[in-house]
């Protein structure tokens, strides 16, 4: 059973050859349950709100996923219930560096995604900004 409908799964190996990129992702998702809105995560210790890896947007972009992942489950969600993403960057050139690890953390999901390149984010040391909108499913 398949908690969340996705439409038009597709993956960015055909949408973007040149780019050597392997995200799952989807047109549009229809999720029935309980909403989780995560803030934007960057390179940042949840703990002791350290910035971490400066200069290293692929790194950046693994700590930002490590950090979804941990709040999802305190929500009582997961990886898997992600249904939408935003993508900030400072630079275009950090693209490939942030999908091919984002990617990983997100392979067989399918949210629809968004990015954007920004001129900043709140602190100089961060290049990449990850927003995700997920859900609790109903136990139906």
């Amino acid at each position: 059973m398949t908690t969340h409908k996705r439409i038009r799964p597709f993956n960015t190996r055909e949408t973007y050859p040149e780019q050597k990129l392997d995200n799952d992702l989807s047109q549009a998702v229809v999720a029935k349950g309980t909403m989780v809105f995560l803030r934007g995560q960057v390179s940042q210790d949840l703990d002791t709100r350290e910035s971490l890896h400066v200069g290293d947007a692929g790194k950046q972009t693994e700590k930002a996923m490590q950090n979804i992942k941990l709040l999802l489950e305190e929500c009582g969600s997961e990886l898997s219930h992600v249904c939408r993403i935003v993508v900030y960057l400072t630079d275009i050139r950090y693209r490939e560096a942030v999908y091919r690890e984002m990617g990983k953390w997100l392979k067989g999901v399918f949210p629809c995604s968004t990015g954007l390149v920004v001129p900043a984010l709140a602190r100089p040391e961060w290049v990449v900004e990850i927003e995700v909108t997920a859900v609790i499913p109903d136990k139906s």
